[in-house]
């Protein structure tokens, strides 16, 4: 509905896509410290956390002091990706389709089952190493789809033509590429 009521919107989509594709692309493997986080810092702002558990409470009192325990901390972070989803699946849906009732649709089943395709997504990450290449590839055409989309009309099976090449793409190349193997010390 807002992108019926507000053309310039589908910009602001595309350009997010090309930036979590660049973000993407540039990510390096590093050590992720949950306390290190916006979310964790944003929680502890408005309740101290403590480490320690209590049953399934998701807060305790300890020395007068009312903390959140880790089993609320989770919570939260669990409810945001859900939120985060069902935000990253509307412009997902408009590479495809304007219609609203499919949008519409399309993100009420994208929140029930994104949670499982999530561990499904990441469960393929770590097998074949090269898929996150093509979700970069996806993500780039969505976003470029969308910016383009008042001057250039891109047809609907070229749309999921490109995604399911990229996808095939990436587990193929990941399955017939060889890993470089660590080289091992030279023996003296």
């Amino acid at each position: 509905a807002l992108i019926n009521k507000i053309d310039w919107i589908i910009y602001v989509f595309g350009v997010f896509l090309l930036y979590t594709a660049f973000k993407m692309l540039k990510a390096d493997s590093h050590d992720f410290n949950p306390k290190e986080s916006m979310v964790f810092r944003q929680i502890s702002k408005v309740f101290p956390i403590t480490s320690s558990m209590d049953g399934n409470h998701f807060f305790i009192r300890r020395l007068g002091i009312r903390a959140a325990t880790p089993l609320f901390v989770a919570l939260i972070i669990i409810e945001l990706t859900d939120i985060l989803f069902a935000l990253d699946s509307i412009p997902a849906i408009l590479a495809i389709t304007a219609d609203p009732f499919i949008v519409f649709s399309s993100n009420i089943l994208a929140i029930l089952g994104l949670r499982s395709m999530y561990f499904l997504i990441s469960r393929m990450l770590s097998k074949f190493r090269f898929i996150h290449y093509s979700l970069v590839i996806i993500l780039a055409f969505v976003g470029s789809k969308m910016l383009l989309s008042h001057h250039v009309h891109i047809p609907e099976w070229v749309s999921l033509s490109v995604i399911v090449l990229a996808l095939a793409g990436g587990i193929l190349a990941s399955l017939y590429i060889p890993e470089k193997a660590d080289k091992a010390p030279e023996e003296i």
